[in-house]
């Protein structure tokens, strides 16, 4: 593609950014407050329910000794550095709040850069009164304000507990989301996909969690020279109400520094829509003959990397099993949250089918993500020279629904293995408790696949109910919210094995408003004309 030549040099390098800021802002109005919120509710409510947990300091150094001598614990978790409530609130979800920043933050920039290039959408800015870095300037400022306003909602949420580990809570998690947005910043400009830069990023914050937690498996201090290679290990290393190391943020703030250094030299380096790892053409027949096997071609990155992702955490949650009564100890109430979200059929039983559970809802997020391929391919022009074919559009969207659907019932599948790997028994009950959860992770792909036919526009707001359901599945047991509104979600309605009763019931009503989700959203698909 022809590109027009941008003047360079000083500040004119950047100019249109504060336009550039303004639009990008605009468009994720909604993906940015929601992602943000979620995260933000999900770290605000843990002091409540900690004190609920161990309310006493008997039940609190309890805690630490079991962490101390549990190392599957630690690596899920992290080390515990302290029995406050704001310390016992970083080691719970620290790591957890850090990935999901991460994550957001990946999205942002990738959206941002090398989505806008690929779809043209960048050369007709290009065209203008706009510098050569603005794009990528704007792009990492709009993942700084997701971060900035993270922090200051978790500084503000937390100052209750103590202003200074509240804002080094908010600042390590903020941190870590820069991290991998300049993290991404780069791979944008080594790849030509989209698809492939966000996979790619991805796998690093993959790779940052393994070592964290393998070096948390080995110490119970932090101490691990894994620990201190992933951004995550910085995190808990930054030990927020438990003595804080504010010198641990020069790490953070040195890997950004340096990545964003790097991604604007690589930038400077290329022309649009060019990248510096070549793309390999793939064959125009034989494999690719139908607009499902090119669906197929297009998602099995990321249903390969999702489905070992869901078995290695199948195998950490059941090798944790028999150290959870041990954990748990004589504490009723965090036995009776266990129990409202496994069932009451015995702690181990209860514990292994809250972790199917916790499965299921993260699932949800990999069937929104599959089925708004669907709305990629559209808004990027990608999917009218397929159409411009002897393909309709239910069989075009049927390649990757099929994927979507089916490729979610091959990771809980995989995730149920995996329980029975490191359970060592109940196979059999493992998996029909993983695969039970398949009706309620289909209600949230039918959802989508009816924004997405009837509202475009508003496709993307699937996140926003996959992010509310999956915080109300996180932390509603454990607040006590009414068993009313926990039936909101379509996962209150499934039931709790094993070790409880199979209720088919549910579960056919479950699947059948899925397929009728479904087969709405496919007839405003093949109604509406396609959006650009």
């Amino acid at each position: 593609m022809t590109t027009l030549a941008v003047r360079s040099g000083g500040t004119r390098q950047l100019t249109g950014t504060t336009t550039l800021l303004r639009f990008a802002l605009r468009r994720d109005r909604l993906m940015i407050p929601v992602w943000t919120g979620v995260n933000a509710l999900m770290v605000l409510s843990m002091p409540g329910t900690l004190e609920g947990l161990y309310g006493t300091p008997a039940e609190r150094a309890g805690l630490i000794r079991q962490m101390e001598t549990n190392s599957s614990l630690r690596a899920m978790v992290g080390p515990v550095f302290g029995d406050s409530l704001g310390a016992l609130t970083a080691w719970r979800v620290g790591v957890y709040a850090g990935v999901l920043a991460a994550v957001l933050g990946l999205l942002v920039v990738v959206r941002h850069t090398r989505d806008e290039e690929e779809s043209g959408r960048q050369e007709l800015i290009a065209s203008g009164m706009v510098g050569r870095r603005a794009s990528l300037t704007a792009a990492l400022l709009t993942a700084a304000v997701a971060n900035g306003a993270l922090a200051l909602l978790l500084t503000a949420g937390l100052a209750g507990q103590g202003v200074t580990g509240a804002f080094a809570l908010g600042a390590g998690i903020a941190g870590v989301g820069m991290v991998f947005a300049t993290t991404a910043a780069i791979v944008a400009q080594l790849t030509e996909s989209a698809r492939l830069a966000r996979g790619l990023t991805a796998a690093v914050l993959g790779a940052a969690f393994v070592l964290r937690a393998a070096g948390d498996s080995a110490t119970d201090d932090g101490s691990s020279v894994l620990t201190w290679l992933s951004p995550l290990g910085w995190l808990e290393n930054l030990r927020p109400y438990a003595g804080e190391r504010w010198w641990v943020l020069a790490l953070p703030a040195a890997s950004v520094l340096l990545q964003g250094t790097a991604a604007y030299v690589l930038a400077g380096r290329r022309d649009i829509g060019m990248s510096f790892l070549p793309t390999r053409p793939g064959p125009a027949t034989g494999r690719l003959g139908s607009a499902g096997a090119l669906a197929w071609r297009l998602q099995r990155g990321g249903v390969l990397g999702w489905g070992i992702g869901f078995f290695l955490a199948g195998v950490v949650y059941g090798g944790m099993t028999e150290s959870v009564a041990d954990l748990v100890g004589d504490n009723d109430n965090a036995r009776r949250v266990i129990e409202r979200m496994g069932g009451r059929s015995g702690l181990t039983d209860a514990f292994l089918a809250s972790m199917a559970g916790m499965l299921g809802l993260v699932a949800a997020l990999y069937i929104v993500a599959s089925v708004l391929r669907l709305h990629g391919e559209e808004t990027s022009g990608r999917a009218e020279p397929v159409l411009a074919n002897a393909v309709g559009r239910l069989r075009w969207a049927a390649g990757h629904l099929v994927i979507a659907f089916g490729g979610a019932a091959l990771i809980m599948l995989l995730a149920g293995l995996g329980l029975a790997v490191g359970h060592g028994r109940q196979t059999g009950p493992v998996l029909a408790a993983c695969l039970v959860q398949l009706p309620a992770v289909w209600v949230i792909g039918g959802v989508t696949v009816l924004l997405h036919g009837m509202l475009p526009r508003a496709a993307t707001a699937a996140w926003g109910v996959a992010g509310a359901v999956l915080l109300l599945g996180w932390v509603g047991p454990a607040l006590d919210v009414p068993q009313a509104v926990l039936d909101l979600s379509p996962f209150g309605h499934l039931p709790k094995l094993p070790g409880g009763t199979m209720a088919w019931g549910p579960v056919g009503t479950l699947t059948a408003l899925a397929a009728a989700l479904v087969a709405a959203g496919l007839t405003g698909l093949r109604r509406r004309d396609l959006s650009t």
